[in-house]
């Protein structure tokens, strides 16, 4: 049900907002999408760079074994500020405009905290805001269970809460804004060569995604499919849009090398143990990619790592040992091959080496974006870890 309310969906990550100035930009250009007339906007937002992180170390200065419903309802307030922050933008341009959070947006879950699973979506709250209102900012990220309590749909999960509003409200498709345009075929901060790719099947990108690619979070994509919404990824740098990578049905499917930094290893003393905790995290559709290294049986997580470690230790009495790696994955019409480097500068080399193997034809494209990777130096007093 859309209530005949059209609204373009875009979604802001936290690399949009490396500075509480980033958020007057963002204002600019969601004015500015206003001002073409095509409809009202939802602007689903993460939390600023970093912000995260942050909370999460604080908690655990304070507590080293908090829950993690305790960690969801800190997390949650790293993007209800960045939401707080953009409506406030937003209304200085004289735009009416109202923000909703997981308790008012009408996502409901189970209440698996650290990475919930939704249950059930109710658009009223979110078509009375946009009666309203030619704005609405929406925390990514975070919904309510049956008792109230907030939870987390997961690590850089927004885009998944922008590709369901997108569904609920019945839009076309939706718009991902990060710090690189698209989908590539490696990550272009580390492999200068990596193409651009143009448009992307959803099981292509879902299988990337899935191995550590970051760009697009693998449930949204999962959802998109699922529900027909066309994911469009898009960068907006130097108050430049740059459109780059479209996800749907008639994308192609390419070869590609994914590099997945500080992936977590579980490592098992037996191959029956590694295979009986793949079997519990599989029935709760946890990211997991068993590996085999050297006559050592691994799980690999590239994300929710904490989500997936407590599920285990409170579903058996398996002896889990962590270690942490870099992943370099690659996918070349055949089954991924997955190879484990625990030197940074050494998975680079590979990595580039894979992908020239793969492409060994030079590509220039003509993206006016800087491979130099974002980064802020802002930190705030509110969200520092504690000394």
């Amino acid at each position: 049900m859309s209530g005949n309310i059209k609204a373009n969906i875009l979604k802001f990550g936290g690399s949009s907002f490396l500075h509480p100035g980033d958020y007057d930009r963002i204002a600019s250009h969601i004015a500015e999408r206003l001002s073409i007339g095509t409809g009202k906007i939802v602007a689903v937002v993460s939390a600023m760079a970093g912000t995260t992180d942050n909370l999460k170390a604080m908690i655990l200065d304070v507590n080293d074994q908090a829950s993690l419903s305790n960690l969801d309802a800190a997390l949650a307030t790293g993007e209800m500020l960045s939401t707080c922050l953009l409506e406030a933008a937003v209304s200085r341009k004289g735009i009416r405009v109202t923000s909703l959070c997981g308790y008012t947006l009408g996502i409901h879950t189970n209440s698996d905290f650290g990475r919930a699973s939704i249950n059930d979506i109710d658009p009223e709250p979110l078509l009375a805001a946009l009666q309203k209102n030619d704005v609405v900012i929406a925390a990514g990220a975070q919904a309510i269970d049956k008792s109230g309590r907030l939870t987390m749909l997961g690590r850089n999960s927004s885009d998944l809460t922008a590709v369901v509003i997108a569904s609920m409200l019945g839009s076309e498709d939706c718009e991902i804004y990060s710090d690189v345009p698209g989908v590539f075929t490696g990550d272009p901060y580390c492999i200068p060569e990596a193409r651009l790719i143009p448009a992307i099947a959803y099981s292509a990108i879902s299988q990337m995604s899935r191995f550590g690619a970051k760009v697009l979070h693998y449930r949204a994509i999962r959802h998109a499919e699922q529900h027909g919404v066309t994911i469009v990824c898009k960068s907006l740098r130097n108050d430049e849009e740059t459109i780059g990578t479209r996800v749907c049905h008639d994308g192609e499917n390419t070869h590609s090398v994914i590099l997945a930094h500080g992936a977590t290893l579980l490592r098992f003393a037996k191959v029956a143990e590694r295979d009986q905790a793949c079997s519990i995290l599989e029935r709760l559709d946890a990211i997991v990619t068993p590996i085999e290294q050297h006559g050592i049986a691994y799980i690999c997580l590239t994300s929710d790592t904490d989500f997936a470690v407590q599920q285990l230790r409170s579903a058996c009495s398996l002896s889990i040992f962590h270690e942490s790696s870099t992943v370099i994955t690659e996918f070349a019409g055949h089954a991924p091959r997955v190879y484990l480097e625990s030197d940074g500068d050494r998975a680079i080399a590979l990595a580039r080496r894979i992908h020239d193997r793969l492409f060994p034809e030079r590509e220039h494209d003509d993206l006016s974006w800087s491979r130099n990777k974002p980064r802020s130096a802002y930190n705030s007093p509110l969200i520092k870890p504690l000394p």
